[in-house]
């Protein structure tokens, strides 16, 4: 089953609207249906657990993340990393924001590159102006116009890569060296007049590795579980502390990953990502590539939002090919190396709890 991401009011461009709205005045989209969380904040710290879909939550090291959840909301098509901070970044939907995949097609490069490390498929660097990926003025330069500080806590190993250049033009930049860190962190910079966005990678990278059985990705949740404890114990009630998720995950058998190689793809571009792999080519290969993998070939311009920029709609491809549940279709130069998967628009993928501390 499938599911239409929502960018109307229960989506992760909405939070980001209402918490703008309450810090600012304004904001660049439709607020969240129910933002009453904000009512009496006076600053709010917002935390993205990598990989914390709602789908996760059942984990039996999930039940602090659970009792915490107010909502269920969406992040946007595709469901990546990328593509949600850049959301986040910019408090815009991907047709405006322009990030459309881990493996984007930049019509300007004439390549298809891994947005996530900034790397060609063969693994080359890629030299790119990536503070001026992103639209101006994003979500902290325009609180900053309204007198607000907007600081980021991050793994301090972040700090000056492409990505983040590209994420956090206008942001303080606070680098944390341990877990503990991200928590204290977090709670020593939470003052009137400014707003704290912590990243927490644990979740995603463990499944990714491991697989989300595994002890380790327990392990894993177990710690993203401590930060939230932390902050919810360390935080001011005058502070709003709201936590999400930039996708969800899906465990993927070795034997359900299915390889897409043959004279068949000859001419074809693949881009995208393994659940949702973006094509172009004739009409007539892309049918037949989907009736060979049984999966299911959409539009990707109505998933990116309700407006899309032309620099979005020239890097996305002519089709999407989503693949079938559980399973994962990789072309030549995708990863095949990962137990778990993300990218589509099942609602493992694409359903994001709302977390209040």
């Amino acid at each position: 089953m499938q599911q239409t991401p929502s960018y109307d009011g229960s989506g992760l461009v909405n939070l980001i609207a209402s918490i703008e709205s309450h810090l600012t005045g304004s904001a660049t989209a439709p607020l969240l249906n129910d933002a009453s969380f904000l009512d009496s904040a006076e600053t709010a710290v917002l935390v993205l657990f990598d990989g914390l879909g709602t789908a996760q939550l059942e984990h039996p090291a999930a039940s602090l993340f659970k009792s915490s959840t107010v909502s269920t909301i969406t992040c946007g098509y595709p469901a990546m990393t990328n593509v949600s901070l850049s959301t986040i970044a910019t408090g815009m939907t991907p047709g405006l924001h322009g990030q459309v995949a881990h493996l984007t097609w930049f019509p300007d490069l004439e390549m298809v590159v891994n947005t996530l490390k900034w790397v060609s498929l063969t693994g080359e660097p890629v030299v790119y102006d990536y503070a001026a990926v992103l639209p101006r003025p994003n979500f902290w330069e325009r609180l900053r116009a309204s007198g607000v500080e907007p600081i980021t806590v991050q793994p301090g190993d972040f700090q000056m890569s492409p990505l983040s250049r590209q994420l956090y033009r206008g942001a303080r930049f606070e680098g944390a060296w341990d877990v503990e860190d991200l928590a204290e962190a977090s709670i020593g910079l939470a003052e009137p007049g400014r707003l704290i966005f912590t990243y927490v990678p644990f979740v995603d990278v463990a499944g990714h590795v491991f697989g989300l059985g595994s002890e380790e990705f327990t392990d894993a949740m177990r710690v993203a579980s401590g930060v939230w404890e932390a902050l919810s114990a360390g935080l001011p009630p005058s502070v709003a502390l709201i936590g999400t998720a930039d996708h969800g995950l899906v465990d993927v058998a070795e034997s359900d990953k299915i390889y897409i190689r043959g004279d068949g793809i000859e001419g074809m571009r693949f881009a995208g990502d393994p659940r949702a792999v973006q094509l172009w080519g004739s009409e007539p290969a892309m049918v037949d590539l989907a009736d060979l993998v049984g999966g299911e070939l959409v539009d990707p311009l109505p998933l990116l939002g309700p407006s899309v920029s032309d620099e979005a709609a020239s890097r996305v491809g002519q089709r999407v090919l989503l693949a079938p549940p559980g399973k994962a279709v990789l072309p030549p130069a995708f990863d095949k190396r990962l137990k778990a998967y993300h990218g589509g628009i099942s609602p493992e993928e694409i359903e994001i709890p709302l977390l209040i501390g």
